[in-house]
C-alpha cells in the first residue's frame, strides 16, 4: 500500500536535494560483429547498436516525466574493441568512427567500450587499439576509453602501466584545445567490473548477456540533508541513517530499472548505487564527509568517514535491489563534486590524501588535474600507486588523470557539465622513472589463491 509520507519524502528529495537517476546504459555484446574485414565489421557494429538502442533515449524520456524522477545520462556500453581488432586487424580508428556515428544515431550521450584488458599481458589487437586511443578520443565527441592493467588474481602489467602513462599525455596533447577532454574521457582500471553503468569506464564484459541493461542512481545531496537533521548523532546512528537513506535511494533506481527493461524487451542486469556527485552546490560527497563533523573534506579523518559512508551505502543499498553491481559506493571525483573542488582549491585535499581516501571507496583517483608537463612516468607511477591499492585490497580502482597542458599548480581546467572544473594539483616531483621503465609483471598477491 501507497504511503503518502513516503510519497511527499521522495518529491523532497527529487525536488530540493539533486535526487536522480544518473544514468540508464545498454550494454550490447558485439562478439557476433567480428569480422576479418575491419569495414564489415565496423558496418555491424554500427547496425547492431541501432537496432537495439533504437529507443533507448525514448525510453529513458518517458519514464523520467512518468514517474517525476530525473534521468539524466542514457548511454551504451559494448564489448570490448580490442576483442573486434584482434579479429580484424587494421585501424582501430574506424571502431571508434563506427561508435560515435552510432551514439549520434540513438542520441546517447556516451558510449563505453572502446577498450581493452591488458592486466596479464597483452593479446592480438590490445596494443594496437591501446595505442590509437589518443586519436580515437580526439576525433569523436562521445567515445570512451578505458584500459585494465592488472587484477588481484593476474598482478599489475608493469609494461602495460609504462605504456599508459605516455597514453594519458598524448589524449591531453592531441585535445589540448579542448581543455585536454580527451584524458577524462579515458579510465585506467585495475579490477574493472563487467557491468559498471558509468562513464567513462563503462565496457560490456565478455560474460554478460548478449543486451542488458544497468541503472546508475545517485543521491549524495539527500544523504547530506539526512545528516543535517541528526546534528547531535553518533557515528552509530549516521550510518543506520545512512544505511535507510541508500536503501530509498535506491529503491528508485530498481523501479527504473525494471520499467526500462520491460519497455526496452532485454533483460534487467544490475543497480549501481554508487552516490555519483555533480558540480552543483549540495550535490556533493564532500559535503556528506563534513556532515560528519569534519571542518572540510581533507582533514584528517577524511579517511574514516569516507570508510563508514561507503559501507553503509553498500549494506542500505544491497537490500533494495534484487541485483547490485557495478561499482557501487561513494565515488570521489575531485572536478565534478562541488565539496572536493573546494577543497582542492584550498589546499586542504592533496592528491596524498585522495590516494589514501581510495584504499576505502569506490573509485581512485578520479577527475584529478595535474600539471602539463608532468612526465608521462610519473603519470604511469601513480597508475601504478592505485593498482597496487586495489590489487591488494581485492577491489576495483579506476584512474583518471588530466595534464593540464601549458597550465601549472594553482591555474584551473574547465569542462563544462557534469564534468565540472578543478584546481592543477601539485604532484611529488621525485622521479619513479627507473621503476617504471623495468617493466614486467608485478606478482598477484599470495591472497589471490582463492581457488
Amino acid at each position: 500500500m501507497l504511503n503518502t509520507g513516503d510519497i511527499l519524502e521522495t518529491i523532497h528529495m527529487i525536488q530540493d536535494e539533486n535526487l536522480d537517476i544518473r544514468t540508464i546504459t545498454m550494454g550490447i555484446s558485439l562478439l557476433d560483429c567480428a569480422d576479418a574485414d575491419i569495414t564489415r565489421s565496423c558496418a555491424k557494429v554500427h547496425a547492431k547498436i541501432c537496432r537495439l538502442a533504437e529507443h533507448l533515449v525514448r525510453v529513458g524520456d518517458d519514464i523520467g516525466r512518468e514517474y517525476g524522477i530525473p534521468i539524466i545520462n542514457k548511454r551504451v556500453a559494448v564489448t570490448p574493441i580490442a576483442m573486434l581488432a584482434a579479429a580484424s586487424g587494421g585501424d582501430p580508428v574506424l571502431y571508434a568512427r563506427a561508435l560515435e556515428r552510432a551514439a549520434l544515431d540513438v542520441g546517447v550521450n556516451f558510449i563505453g567500450g572502446y577498450s581493452a584488458l591488458v592486466q596479464k599481458g597483452f593479446a592480438a589487437g590490445d596494443e594496437a587499439l591501446i595505442r590509437s586511443i589518443p586519436e580515437a578520443l580526439a576525433v569523436t565527441d562521445h567515445v570512451c576509453a578505458s584500459v585494465n592493467i592488472g587484477s588481484t588474481k593476474a598482478g599489475i602489467n608493469m609494461d602495460a602501466v609504462g605504456l599508459m602513462g605516455q597514453i594519458v599525455r598524448a589524449c591531453a596533447e592531441r585535445t589540448a584545445d579542448n581543455n585536454c577532454i580527451g584524458a577524462a574521457k579515458l579510465v585506467v582500471f585495475c579490477n574493472a567490473p563487467e557491468d559498471n553503468p558509468f562513464m567513462a569506464g563503462a565496457f560490456h564484459g565478455a560474460g554478460e548477456p548478449d543486451c542488458v541493461v544497468n541503472v546508475g542512481v545517485s543521491g549524495p545531496g539527500v544523504v547530506a540533508a539526512a545528516l543535517q537533521k541528526i546534528p547531535q548523532a553518533n557515528l552509530t546512528e549516521i550510518a543506520d541513517t545512512i544505511k535507510k537513506t541508500a536503501f530509498k535511494i535506491t529503491r528508485i533506481g530498481q523501479l527504473v530499472a525494471y520499467q526500462a527493461a520491460e519497455r526496452l524487451g532485454v533483460p534487467f542486469g544490475i543497480v549501481d548505487l554508487s552516490l555519483a556527485p555533480t558540480p552543483a552546490v549540495g550535490d556533493s560527497v564532500a559535503y556528506i564527509l563534513e556532515e560528519m563533523g569534519l571542518e572540510q573534506c581533507g582533514a584528517h579523518g577524511t579517511t574514516a568517514a569516507l570508510a563508514l559512508l561507503n559501507d553503509a551505502v553498500k549494506k542500505g543499498g544491497v537490500m533494495a535491489s534484487s541485483h547490485v553491481g557495478g561499482l557501487s559506493g561513494a565515488f570521489i571525483p575531485v572536478s565534478e563534486d562541488a565539496g572536493m573542488i573546494a577543497a582542492a582549491r584550498s589546499g586542504a585535499l592533496s592528491i596524498e590524501k585522495l590516494e589514501a581516501m581510495t584504499a576505502v571507496c569506490s573509485v581512485g583517483l578520479d577527475m584529478v588535474v595535474i600539471p602539463g608537463d608532468t612526465p608521462a612516468a610519473v603519470i604511469s607511477a601513480i597508475l601504478a600507486d592505485e593498482a597496487a591499492i586495489g590489487m591488494i585490497n581485492s577491489k576495483t580502482t579506476a584512474i583518471r588523470l588530466i595534464p593540464a597542458i601549458g597550465k601549472g599548480v594553482g591555474e584551473e581546467l574547465s569542462f563544462g557539465g557534469l564534468l565540472g572544473a578543478g584546481p592543477v594539483m601539485p604532484l611529488n616531483d621525485r622521479s619513479p622513472e627507473k621503476f617504471i621503465q623495468r617493466g614486467g609483471r608485478i606478482p598477484a598477491p599470495i591472497h589471490s589463491l582463492k581457488n
